[in-house]
């Protein structure tokens, strides 16, 4: 039998692990979430439990959340309270505000990764998303308590939502790409200054780290 096919898909399978990066996702609060990725499906942690991903170089628009208040069936269908992702465990889209981002684009200009956190759709859970590599020290968190504080015009059952998805406005959703900051987006840019707060929010919420990079994301870090 000749195996010279199967060989050579094993290593190209390899190497294209072996250039992926990872994503460590745990869940630290005192409560389950229902963590969700996009692209990667989604997955319930109990407190302490943790889920790994990854994600192959050029992946662009990826991101990482937690959904509370879940309610699933034997097949994955139901509904959460926050972050839910079209009724189903296993995420294949991105998830409904409000929701505390983590954002990644994997390979990119001069060989780097940009990561963010994001509050642009909202807060619903504390998160810290960093480096898991000693070639990158980069540490981004939003602990606040942003969900006891959140202005009366953005509560919602659960967290608090963003202005853009609350409202749907150019004022906060930057369609035309020439808005500013807000107070409403200041709320969220005071409590976590590493965060994006508003679309244009760029020069004090990206970050890079080297391509290559692992990475961790912790919910109630």
């Amino acid at each position: 039998m000749n195996t010279l096919p199967t060989l050579s898909f094993l290593f190209l399978t390899l190497f294209g692990l072996a250039h992926a990066a990872t994503f460590d996702i745990r869940n630290n609060c005192p409560y389950t979430v229902w963590a969700a990725a996009s692209p990667g499906g989604g997955r319930r942690l109990n407190n302490g439990e943790t889920w790994q991903i990854s994600a192959a170089p050029g992946t662009t628009q990826a991101r990482i959340w937690a959904r509370t208040n879940c309610q699933f069936d034997a097949a994955g269908n139901g509904k959460c309270e926050t972050g839910d992702c079209g009724g189903v465990l296993e995420c294949r889209g991105y998830g409904q505000a409000p929701n505390t981002l983590a954002e990644y684009a994997i390979g990119q200009f001069a060989n780097q990764d940009f990561i963010d956190i994001s509050n642009i759709d909202g807060f619903n859970v504390p998160m810290e998303f960093s480096s898991n590599s000693p070639g990158c020290s980069r540490v981004i968190k939003c602990t606040a308590d942003i969900v006891g504080q959140c202005p009366n015009e953005l509560k919602v059952p659960g967290g608090c939502n963003g202005p853009c998805p609350m409202f749907k406005t150019e004022e906060y959703c930057c369609n035309s790409g020439n808005c500013g900051p807000t107070p409403l987006s200041m709320f969220f840019k005071e409590r976590c200054p590493d965060a994006y707060s508003y679309p244009k929010d760029d020069q004090t919420s990206l970050f890079t780290c080297p391509t290559g990079t692992n990475y961790k994301v912790i919910f109630c870090p």
